[in-house]
């Protein structure tokens, strides 16, 4: 399963700094990264993931493929505008969320609904039950720790 890296299309340059070092960072882990296809954040995970030789996939709001960024490995245009935040938190095995609004939140609250971790970073939404870092090195340490200890859930329960 792939980790969700989400957050705004309008970002900060520390927000997208942030994004483009995790993007790498995780792809040197070999982990894909689920995003939302599209410019901002999910842009600058997709370059440093690129760069990185990770794989990227990007589920997009549109029908149109062309919409998508240009870094990501995989673009899936799903038709579904803002409802395609339910598959990118169900379809990941955690989040971590960079900055962020609206979409941000909502994507965070279905995967805290979902028992997923959701790991955030710079100025996104404040949710009880997300862990808050405050800078990257820290945060990928983290989620490193996460994926390789025994408090990660091996199955999903569909049932939730």
């Amino acid at each position: 399963m792939p980790i969700g890296l989400i957050g705004p299309r309008e970002a900060t340059v520390e927000q997208l700094q942030a994004a483009r070092t995790l993007g790498s960072a995780l792809a040197g882990t070999g982990m894909a990264i689920l995003c939302g296809g599209k410019g901002g954040v999910m842009e600058a995970a997709a370059f440093g993931a690129a760069r990185a030789g990770g794989i990227v996939i990007g589920l997009l709001p549109e029908d149109d493929a062309n919409e998508a960024n240009a870094f990501l490995t995989v673009a899936l245009p799903t038709g579904m505008g803002i409802t395609r935040n339910a598959l990118i938190a169900r379809a990941s095995l955690c989040l971590i969320a960079i900055g962020g609004g609206l979409g941000t939140l909502s994507e965070m609250a279905l995967g805290l609904q979902w028992e997923k971790p959701v790991f955030t970073l710079l100025d996104a939404p404040q949710v009880s039950g997300a862990e808050v870092f405050e800078d990257v090195d820290a945060l990928v340490t983290r989620v490193a720790n996460w994926l390789v200890s025994a408090d990660q859930p091996q199955v999903i329960n569909p049932h939730v």
